[in-house]
């Protein structure tokens, strides 16, 4: 599908300028997926990553029997599990993330955005606004964030309309959260997180900001 990412890195240069910088990382199964870094743009105070590869293939949930699968109604066949994904439908996204430059080496953020991204094709998770995803470890060197809150797409970037059947390419922001943060939000929810953050004005492009009063 390198058609689609072609007109992905075309969308996201036609937002944030040209990549001041990429980096390309493989893991065991899956395709390469790149993290493009961009500085210029109209706003100069912010560094923007973004994967670039997650949405060559659609994402499925697992769980999901693969389309035109019909089980089979011979009491002597045995229960079959297909998990085929579909080549074609399925959402598809990509991930970004803002930070302010200055404070943090974030460019080791790098390797866990690949990680993240490359999720749905080997855990066959599908990535959605609200959803937790965890690196395991911090985000950069002192950073006090592990895991990212995933935000509605559309605020920076717009969707990616591509020909049918294929749904949109989604551009879906990443919103860092400390160990607290992830706790209040399993049990609260995403939307009441992000009123505390709202509630506090908390500056969520800080490399090293403290975590919000919960």
């Amino acid at each position: 599908m390198s058609d689609v990412l072609a007109l992905v890195e075309a969308r996201l240069c036609a937002a944030f300028g040209e990549v001041d910088a990429r980096a390309a990382v493989t893991f065991l199964g899956t395709d390469r997926i790149e993290v493009l870094r961009f500085t210029g743009g109209a706003d100069e105070d912010v560094v923007r990553y973004a994967t670039l590869g997650m949405s060559a293939q659609p994402m499925t949930d697992p769980a999901l029997p693969s389309p035109g699968h019909h089980p089979s109604s011979s009491r002597f066949a045995a229960p079959l599990s297909v998990t085929l994904a579909d080549p074609v439908r399925g959402p598809r996204a990509e991930l970004l993330l803002s930070v302010r430059p200055g404070r943090a080496d974030t460019d080791k953020v790098l390797r866990p955005l690949a990680v993240l991204a490359a999720s749905p094709q080997v855990e066959g998770v599908v990535v959605a606004p609200g959803a937790s995803l965890d690196t395991g470890e911090p985000l950069w060197p002192q950073a006090p964030f592990t895991s990212v809150l995933v935000a509605e797409p559309g605020g920076l970037v717009a969707d990616l309309e591509l020909p049918d059947p294929m749904e949109p390419v989604r551009f879906l922001p990443l919103l860092p959260m400390t160990p607290n943060e992830a706790a209040f939000k399993r049990v609260q929810g995403a939307a009441a997180l992000e009123e505390r953050w709202l509630r506090h004005g908390t500056d969520l492009r800080d490399p090293l900001r403290r975590g919000v009063p919960l």
